[in-house]
């Protein structure tokens, strides 16, 4: 039948955070089996934004458990447990997590096994981002483990009768040595709770580590090569349907009426209409698929904005959800005037990143049942916690009542915060009365996900002729704040950050937006340098005291033997780097040009990384190697095409990604700071990619680029 859409419904609306805001109705019976009679006085508070594009996360605090059987448990077959709220993204955080609890209680890496992401065993997590699990998650394992190695040598210095200094660990025992008795973990605890408090116990220094700091193999790393990993989209449940969502036809488009009738006729088909959302579930994914195909819907889009006016418009489009603000604090540092006035020479730069997609290898998936008014949703997220509030909100569910587990996932780079397969699974189910599957396709990943933000960026700067930087004025117009303040010594700094209504989704990417303010930075660095007949490394040398990040900068620069190459007209060398999320990072490219062609090739990738005590050296380099892969993308050709609230480009065929031919030789130089705590490393890796070819086809050329892609279509057209 046709029915009228509501004429204030807009489908698909979009938040500050990037969600998909689906507005399902409460039916009246179910609002009063919720509440009881009576009468309500509800007080709304506004939403509060994520971390997505400069904003503050969104997650709530809650307590972390201070007692160890939240965190470890021993069993009787002297298995370990280690619950953690963290996520695995292809990361390999799972090894490197292990290889710390294994560290702390002297048991071999294969005794620990991790039950990760799982809101009704884990303990709260605010989500696995920000390369923040190395440095939070990492210690409070650990802390949990040690604490729980000194409880059971107390039960074993009771058992044997010895002195508790006297007792000797490893391997799961604790042994007298004087007089050879040992008794085991799994002994001691009889496979029962330790229910005591964490305790301010030892923790092994990292030069003292024989577990941690190793080449460690990938814990059920077998299970991913063979096939054996059930990622959410392999799961199948018996009975279950498989769904679909009817999309727009651009976005912010309204639904005026939409005719379901024939979709109805199909055998085994679903067909559900709630407020915003339409979907269909079927038997298989051809039935759901071809019911979907019969929805006659008919749209009222806005008049929105292209390509042409994208980088305009983040400059005079105000955002309604925030204000401009200076990254320094209430007092500009020094004094912008004083610092230009004092200058030999200014510099006045813009530079633009476009929107790019993150392209997960495993597109948005999730599994939805339902039994006893309670619901179960596998998916594949960063943040298992925030998507069971957001199903629990949507459904108005007591989180209790929700659970949701995350499966190691098919890699995420920041673009799977939010819970919209999980959502329109769990919609899906509800009506059909059975679990549902829905995978997204590639296309909707590429209109429908929300996309690393487009930004404006303005640098005005004075320089001395020394080289002495006098003046740093950082203007950043919607890509965000994060990586943009200078780790370089200026006297007289203005940094802000500027929110705007922009066009698209957009949220996290790796590094949020720390690549674009890495890329504006380390470019107008590269410009000041050669105004004032610099070599770039010297200046940046100059301005600078942090001995961390200038021992990355010397070890990159010798590696790819700065001092010895020269660039030329077919042949170029850059530098860039910086500090973010507590690690270091240095990056030098070297670019080919053909001068007939104009294409642009970068050869060699040579970059020096410091994140204090590493704890798993394989793990470590592959993160950089893949953080610079996949930063060759959006620096070289990435970038998302819009016309009028549609995606131009949303196919891998359109949509160029780096390809086996086009990554370069790669070397990684790791400083290991076992004297320092550890610090995450899965974002700052990917941050001095861009600026370094950047500097390098300037090098080579004397054509400085500016906007992000540098050479989508090679250097004559960029």
């Amino acid at each position: 039948m046709t029915t009228p859409a509501k004429p204030d419904v807009e489908l698909q609306q979009h938040d500050a955070v990037g969600r998909l805001n689906y507005g399902f109705e409460l039916v009246r019976r179910d609002f009063f089996k919720l509440l009881g009679g009576g009468v309500l006085v509800c007080l709304a508070s506004p939403r509060l934004p994520g971390q997505e594009s400069g904003h503050p996360a969104d997650d709530q605090d809650e307590n972390i458990p201070q007692n160890i059987s939240a965190w470890i448990h021993i069993g009787g077959d002297a298995a370990v447990t280690v619950y953690t709220g963290k996520a695995e993204m292809g990361q390999n955080i799972r090894t490197s997590l292990t290889q710390q609890v294994a560290e702390e209680l002297r048991v071999p890496m294969s005794s620990v096994k991790l039950v990760m992401a799982d809101t009704a065993l884990t303990p709260f997590d605010m989500g696995t981002f920000g390369s923040r699990t190395t440095p939070t998650m990492g210690p409070q394992l650990r802390k949990a483990a040690a604490s729980a190695r000194e409880i059971l040598i107390g039960m074993a210095a009771e058992r044997l009768q010895a002195d508790r200094s006297n007792l000797s660990v490893a391997d799961g025992k604790i042994t007298n040595p004087r007089t050879g008795q040992s008794v085991s973990y799994a002994e001691l605890s009889a496979g029962q709770q330790l229910s005591a408090v964490i305790q301010d116990a030892h923790i092994s220094a990292a030069p003292d580590w024989l577990i941690a700091g190793t080449a460690a193999a990938k814990v059920n790393g077998r299970a991913f090569v063979t096939g054996q990993h059930k990622y959410t989209s392999d799961l199948k449940w018996p009975g279950m349907l498989y769904g679909k969502v009817l999309r727009p036809t651009a976005f912010h488009a309204t639904l005026v009426s939409l005719d379901s009738s024939e979709a109805e006729k199909m055998p085994g088909i679903t067909v559900v209409r709630d407020g915003s959302f339409v979907g269909v579930a079927g038997p298989d994914e051809f039935s759901a698929a071809k019911a979907l195909a019969a929805l006659k819907a008919k749209w009222d889009a806005p008049q929105q904005i292209s390509d042409s006016e994208l980088f305009s418009s983040l400059r005079t489009r105000k955002a309604a959800h925030g204000q401009s603000y200076d990254v320094n604090g209430p007092d500009i540092k020094g004094s912008m005037e004083q610092g230009l006035a004092s200058a030999d020479k200014t510099l006045t730069q813009t530079y633009t990143v476009s929107y790019i997609a993150h392209v997960p290898l495993e597109p948005r998936a999730a599994v939805a049942e339902w039994s006893d008014g309670k619901l179960t949703v596998w998916t594949g997220s960063q943040r298992p916690f925030a998507v069971r509030d957001e199903l629990a909100q949507k459904f108005h569910l007591a989180h209790k009542d929700v659970r949701v587990i995350i499966p190691d996932t098919g890699s995420a780079y920041g673009g799977k915060h939010t819970g919209d397969a999980a959502l329109e699974a769990a919609r899906l189910a509800k009506a059909a009365g059975k679990p549902v599957k829905l995978v997204w396709t590639r296309e909707e990943e590429f209109t429908w996900a929300y996309f690393r933000p487009a930004g404006v960026i303005d640098i005005k700067a004075g320089v001395r002729k020394d080289g002495t930087i006098t003046a740093w004025q950082h203007d950043n117009y919607n890509s965000g704040s994060s990586g943009i303040e200078t780790p370089y010594n200026i006297a007289n700094q203005k940094i802000e950050f500027h929110p705007s209504d922009a066009p698209l989704r957009q949220g996290s990417y790796r590094g949020l937006a720390a690549p674009a303010n890495f890329f504006a930075r380390e470019s107008h660095m590269d410009e000041l340098a050669h105004a004032v007949g610099m070599d770039p490394l010297e200046f940046r040398l100059k301005n600078l005291t942090d001995s961390r990040l200038r021992a990355v900068f010397e070890a990159a620069a010798q590696k790819i033997g700065w001092d010895q190459q020269k660039s030329s007209p077919t042949r170029g060398f850059g530098i860039a780097g910086g500090t973010e999320k507590g690690s270091y990072v240095a990056t030098c490219a070297e670019v080919a040009i053909d001068p007939a062609s104009g294409e642009v090739r970068v050869r060699r990738i040579v970059e020096a990384f410091e994140c204090g005590a590493v704890v798993n050296p394989n793990g470590l380099n592959n993160q950089i190697t893949g953080a610079i892969t996949q930063g060759l993308g959006g620096a070289l050709f990435e970038a998302v095409h819009l016309s009028n609230g549609k995606i131009l480009n949303p196919h891998l065929s359109q949509y160029r990604v780096p390809r086996f031919s086009d990554v370069p030789q790669i070397e990684v130089v790791v400083l290991d700071r076992k004297d320092l705590p550890s610090a995450g490393a899965g974002e700052t890796p990917i941050m001095g990619v861009a600026p370094a070819i950047a500097n390098a086809i300037f090098a080579a050329t004397g054509t400085r680029l500016r906007s992000l892609p540098l050479v989508p279509e090679g250097l004559r057209k960029a």
